[in-house]
């Protein structure tokens, strides 16, 4: 940092970590003109920007193209030597990431904040504000938030250490960049990140298996969603090993239990996708005695920590691991600095898993209104009732399931599964959000012919 006038190094607000809660934090507190320093260990955009929501969705549209060439055919639009280019792929995926790093960089720039890269430490509190250091600067802010985000859970597997080293195990990051595909890959978990993955290296022609300790896959979905997905998954050529639990991966092997009887795959790679776990150690938070809770930060409705001026945002404090509802987080923190009374609603966010066909799921499932004990109604309806769903999607067994508060008339839940329904999802959201009334849902005229129009069949049917 080039020597400047006194004070340079006096900030209204330190953010630690730039993924989504940290650098919309200081894009929306420099907006308002606090004096911001941002940072950011490894790139700006974390995790999801760099090695998870977006990259995966570059990749996922390239094999979503793959597979509307190859099975054209149903729509009287015939193709041939159709291949997926790998290399291709993850080249085009750069290219995004860095056109959108690049864009958040400047506006960070613009609004006047100070990005940082290294690691920051906090170092205790003083007369005048926090101390961080990092780069053996010091720094000095009257308020903190701590957007540190989260990293893979790493089971204690026999071999899993060896096999990372060696690489024939890998984490989100890795996957996201492999120079070629393997002709077998093992996915360790079926959840949000192991589907999508094991749908992408599917399409780009991996013989692939997913194996699950639960039941059924996609973790709390709805069980008829959940089963559905699976069957669609198993006609492209996916195998899953359900209630079984991965024991040994070494020398490309992964062994597993199931119904207490042990086996083993051969694999050319092993994804480890059980879960994420919050960032917490590494950068002071016991320097000024933040309370950890269940390995997450603590913080109540308005983002705030135990500590006075200390807040946390995003993966960080383990409440709703999504980029989406980091934005929000950070949005009520900064309100909350300003003087702007604000609070974190966590009943109403949704949820997606970006494979073909899409899911996407807000607010509770009937089997969760049923353990809450609620008087509720339900409906579920075929979403071939909507014409361009049945024009777009020849053969797809797309449902809604549709919850809502029989006593108040107010949307609890709902569940999708079908393409499109990542972006139909956030109109449910307004409605659980506001609290609409069945009555007033009613009313709202959707354009003709969309997908989103099931929403309207499915209440008409309540």
């Amino acid at each position: 940092m080039p020597p400047q006038a006194a004070g340079w190094f006096m900030f209204d607000l330190a953010v630690i970590g730039g993924g989504p809660a940290g650098y919309l934090a200081a894009e929306r507190a420099a907006e308002k003109k606090l004096k911001v320093i941002l940072f950011e260990k490894d790139n700006i955009g974390g995790v999801c920007l760099n090695e998870g929501c977006i990259p995966s969705k570059a990749l996922l549209y390239s094999a979503k193209l793959a597979d509307g060439a190859k099975h054209g055919g149903k729509y009287g639009v015939h193709c041939k030597d159709i291949s997926l280019n790998h290399a291709e792929v993850i080249e085009r995926k750069k290219r995004v990431i860095e056109t959108l790093v690049s864009g958040i960089k400047f506006k960070l720039k613009k609004l006047g904040v100070e990005i940082i890269s290294g690691q920051a430490i906090i170092n205790g509190r003083g007369a005048d504000g926090f101390s961080v250091s990092a780069k053996g600067d010091n720094f000095t802010a009257k308020q903190i938030i701590v957007a540190s985000g989260s990293e893979p859970v790493l089971p204690p597997i026999d071999g899993l250490k060896e096999s990372l080293k060696s690489g024939f195990a890998v984490t989100n990051r890795e996957i996201l960049s492999l120079k070629s595909v393997p002709k077998k890959l093992v996915v360790v978990g079926g959840g949000v990140i192991g589907l999508e993955m094991a749908s992408y290296y599917n399409s780009a022609g991996s013989d692939v298996t997913v194996i699950e300790m639960l039941g059924q896959i996609g973790g709390q979905l709805d069980t008829e969603i959940s089963g559905i997905l699976q069957k669609n998954y198993e006609a492209k050529g996916i195998k899953f090993l359900l209630n079984s639990k991965v024991v040994k991966i070494a020398d490309g092997q992964v062994g597993y239990e199931q119904s207490d009887k042990k086996a083993s795959l051969k694999a050319e790679n092993a994804l480890i996708s059980i879960g994420r776990k919050p960032v917490v150690s590494g950068f002071g938070l016991e320097n000024i005695k933040v309370n950890i809770e269940k390995g997450a930060i603590a913080t109540d409705d308005k983002m705030q920590t135990n500590i006075a001026g200390v807040y946390a945002a995003g993966d960080c404090n383990g409440k709703s691991m999504l980029a989406h509802t980091a934005y929000r987080e950070a949005e009520v923190a900064v309100n909350n600095i300003l003087g702007q009374k604000d609070y974190m609603n966590y009943s109403y966010i949704p949820a997606v898993i970006y494979t073909n066909p899409e899911v996407a799921v807000i607010g509770l499932t009937e089997e969760a209104a049923k353990t809450k004990g609620l008087n509720f109604k339900a409906v579920k309806l075929s979403i071939k009732y909507s014409g361009r769903y049945l024009a777009e999607n020849e053969g797809g067994d797309g449902i809604i399931k549709f919850i809502v508060n029989a006593d108040k008339q107010t949307v609890l839940g709902c569940h999708l599964i079908g393409n499109y329904s990542s972006e139909i999802i956030s109109t449910v959201a307004v409605m659980a959000e506001m609290e609409m009334k069945l009555a007033d849902i009613k009313k709202i005229v959707f354009p003709h012919p969309t997908v989103a129009e099931i929403i309207r069949e499915a209440v008409f049917e309540i």
